[in-house]
């Protein structure tokens, strides 16, 4: 909180996994922060929420050599009900914001559906997922019509995202 105090600093990054950190947090936002989470995948959604973005240090982290697991069929069957439950999830999320900010014909830039999702889920990352853009993988995700438009600068185009039938 003394650095907080000395208005010296423009935000906090907070590395933990712990609900502890929830409220201070939730304190440095209130002062005005800028408050970047970092933790595992354990970590409890209030503190996620807390924060203005949240990573997943085991999304930062691939170069490390993978443990190896046994096997086993129920495990594999968690994890790809997990997966498949986010999948889903992420889904219905881009529809909704498609739908909030879309256009007369249901077009919506896909810049501003990606702001929508950090600002709505502090731990969305394309990284997640194993894309490292959003169009890719809302491309894959095969909900969803995409078009690209160029803008008067010839090497800038812009992506717009719209909800299939």
């Amino acid at each position: 909180m003394d650095i907080l105090y000395s208005q010296h600093v423009d935000g906090f990054c907070i590395v933990s996994s712990d609900s502890d950190f929830t409220r201070l947090a939730a304190r440095l936002r209130e002062a005005g922060m800028y408050v970047l989470g970092m933790g595992e995948k354990k970590t409890p959604r209030p503190f996620i929420v807390a924060c203005e973005k949240f990573k997943y240090l085991e999304t930062l982290y691939t170069s490390a050599p993978e443990e190896k697991i046994p096997d086993r069929v129920s495990s594999k069957r968690e994890s790809k009900n997990k997966v498949q439950d986010d999948l889903s999830k992420l889904v219905q999320a881009i529809r909704t914001i498609v739908t909030e900010v879309s256009d007369e014909d249901g077009w919506a830039f896909l810049g501003d559906v990606g702001n929508m999702l950090s600002k709505r889920y502090p731990d969305f990352d394309t990284r997640n997922y194993g894309f490292n853009k959003l169009t890719p993988l809302v491309e894959s995700l095969g909900c969803f019509d995409i078009i690209s438009r160029r803008t008067t600068n010839s090497h800038i185009t812009h992506n717009f995202i719209k909800n299939r039938l």
